[in-house]
């Protein structure tokens, strides 16, 4: 054999052996992700909001609104802030939805008109929402975002002088009515649980 012959020789079996290297290595590659077991279950845990709630208003003197949610709904979140950086004491929840919707509830205690203003920045209030004898004011994004913000709707109620909730999320505006509704029931009947 050649010297010129035995070189080709040399660099097609170089070529061979890389290219049954990199099958090798992706076979390998296969099995590991295929055999290694994963974990898909949600990572965010449900909380117990009306038990969270019922402390809250037990430590704030207010009445801190805890919901009954529709069914397939959960809260993922649910705190009390005595001391916030604006001065409005608040309480937040987050819900969602069976198909992963999202709808939180900003509740805030002794605001004024600059805080409410900084609320609803970004929209414009578009109309309003009567929901038995409550009316809430419903805010939506001047400028539509895609994919959808959480605060690109916003539904608030100012039940009284100095308190307000606000509903704001992505989701369908009928479930947006159906908490809201729900928290009026709560209003109504001055129950925190």
């Amino acid at each position: 054999m050649s010297e010129g012959a035995a070189a080709k020789r040399r660099a097609r079996q170089t070529i061979t052996n890389l290219i049954l290297a990199l099958v090798a290595s992706m076979g390998i590659m296969l099995a590991i992700v295929l055999i290694v077991p994963r974990d898909d279950s949600n990572r965010i845990k449900p909380v117990d909001y009306k038990s969270i709630a019922a402390d809250a208003s037990m430590v704030s003197g207010h009445q801190v609104l805890a919901p009954v949610l529709p069914k397939g709904w959960w809260a993922n979140s649910a705190r009390y802030n005595d001391k916030p950086d604006d001065g409005v004491q608040n309480w937040y929840l987050g819900f969602v939805g069976p198909k992963n919707q999202y709808i939180g509830l900003t509740q805030a205690f002794g605001i004024n008109p600059t805080w409410l203003a900084y609320q609803v920045k970004d929209d414009v209030k578009t109309g309003t929402q009567a929901i038995g004898a409550y009316t809430w004011d419903i805010y939506e994004a001047t400028q539509p975002n895609d994919p959808p913000k959480t605060k690109d709707y916003q539904m608030v109620l100012r039940y009284n002088k100095t308190d307000v909730a606000i509903l704001y999320g992505v989701d369908k505006p009928i479930d947006f009515v159906t908490i809201a509704t729900s928290l009026q029931n709560k209003l109504t009947s001055g129950v925190t649980k």
